[in-house]
């Protein structure tokens, strides 16, 4: 299932990034109920699949972002969020820790809006290019995920790599690749015409490969994590 299929940013030099968070969200969807809260959301691009198990939806991002935003909360993720106390059940931030001077802030801030027993749903990158420029300042081990999170108050902290080590080399090469793609219309088009059976034959290729890798932590992509309060 393509969870994602209207995002903005999924092509096809990266549709395998996309699925693989598709598959992540599926298979946690067990942790979307009651009033969930979408920290960091943009163009709030998992509002209709969050919906299918949660029963409210309240997206929260900031007017900086470089993303079309479609929040229901304006508010700067590095300071005191602009939501009450105890509110939320489900708190979720796709690929946005990365993006926060303070973190830690951000953490706790997490902490005090969802409920007792309720719980955050994470993903950052770790193997990954700087984007967004200038509002892109960390990479998180799983070692420093779990420190952080035990620090604002987590537990039950369970950190999962995205992918192996293939996977991870290969989407970094396709985003490379893109920086071939110049020069005028025509000659554009041939290259990326050029480029997409190496993109589609990689992303194919890639979960095989990583079988071949035995600690997927130590090189991927990026982690999924999900912690109680």
């Amino acid at each position: 299932m393509r969870i994602s299929n209207t995002h903005s940013n999924r092509q096809l030099h990266n549709w395998l990034l996309y699925d693989i968070g598709d598959q992540f969200l599926e298979k946690s969807s067990k942790y979307f109920k009651g009033h969930l809260v979408d920290l960091g959301c943009g163009e709030a691009s998992y509002r209709d699949y969050f919906l299918k198990f949660a029963e409210k939806y309240t997206g929260v991002d900031w007017t900086k972002t470089q993303h079309e935003s479609k929040a229901d909360v304006v508010s700067d993720l590095n300071q005191k969020i602009d939501l009450p106390d105890n509110i939320a059940d489900t708190v979720v931030a796709l690929s946005v820790m990365e993006h926060l001077c303070e973190p830690q802030q951000f953490l706790r801030e997490s902490f005090r809006i969802l409920k007792k027993g309720g719980c955050i749903f994470l993903q950052v990158p770790w193997q990954w290019w700087i984007h967004e420029i200038p509002h892109d300042f960390f990479r998180y081990t799983p070692f420093g995920l779990q420190y952080m999170l035990e620090k604002a108050g987590f537990i039950d902290i369970q950190v999962e790599p995205s992918c192996g080590f293939f996977t991870m080399l290969i989407m970094k090469i396709n985003y490379f690749s893109m920086r071939f793609i110049r020069g005028p219309e025509f000659l554009r088009y041939l290259i990326r015409g050029g480029l997409i059976p190496f993109w589609y034959f990689g992303q194919i290729l890639a979960p095989y490969l990583d079988k071949i890798d035995k600690d997927w932590s130590a090189e991927t992509q990026g982690y999924y994590v999900v912690a109680r309060k």
